[in-house]
């Protein structure tokens, strides 16, 4: 991935960038960050310089910090029971940023709140699984999978809705549109982590 500690000095609007990426990353698995895994992660010579990139993502609304916890950070607006947080949108056509900020909540059914997200599709790729633009995805968060689940998938450091192909060891990420273009990440040198598994899509009609 991007983040390591050998990462050439970036400028400042970077590698605040690369941070938010990362909080996200690690927000989507479940698993907050302390500020010396940030420093750790992108080689930072000091917590200070981790700390002064986060405070700057809070001061920013991007994140949100429960006072006095080291791994207090969440998306804005916490999980809330009944509701999950729409983060962004997720291109369905080629692949695009994944967004980090929370555009509004969803409502579910309460058990599945504390382990899903959702994400708005932008793209018509998926269509022959009937997930079209602007539609609402239940995503649950995982980093498993089976061939033939459609995933989140982050390749590089940029997300796209696809299904699931496993070939031995290989993974493919297959659009459901004759005019989109499969995703193969290891033939183009790019690393793929599943954020997580579609398991609803929602439409206004």
């Amino acid at each position: 991935m991007w983040y390591n500690a050998t990462m050439p000095k970036s400028p400042p609007g970077e590698s605040r960038a690369r941070v938010r990426d990362y909080v996200l990353e690690r927000l989507l698995a479940g698993a907050p960050p302390s500020v010396r895994e940030v420093q750790d992660a992108f080689g930072f010579r000091s917590t200070a310089t981790a700390r002064e990139h986060l405070d700057a993502l809070v001061a920013s609304g991007e994140l949100e910090q429960d006072s006095g916890r080291d791994r207090g950070y969440r998306l804005p607006g916490g999980f809330q029971p009944g509701l999950i947080p729409i983060l962004g949108r997720v291109h369905a056509g080629s692949l695009h940023e994944a967004v980090t900020h929370a555009d509004g909540y969803l409502p579910v059914q309460a058990d599945l709140a504390p382990r899903c997200f959702a994400l708005r599709v932008a793209g018509e790729s998926m269509a022959g699984r009937e997930i079209h633009d602007g539609d609402l995805l239940v995503v649950e968060r995982t980093a498993q999978a089976r061939s033939g689940d459609i995933v989140v998938a982050l390749v590089g450091d940029e997300a796209t809705v696809k299904t699931l192909r496993r070939v031995g060891r290989r993974v493919l990420l297959e659009a459901a549109n004759p005019d989109y273009a499969d995703i193969d990440p290891a033939s183009h040198g790019l690393d793929c982590r599943i954020l997580g598994r579609v398991i609803e899509v929602r439409r206004a009609l």
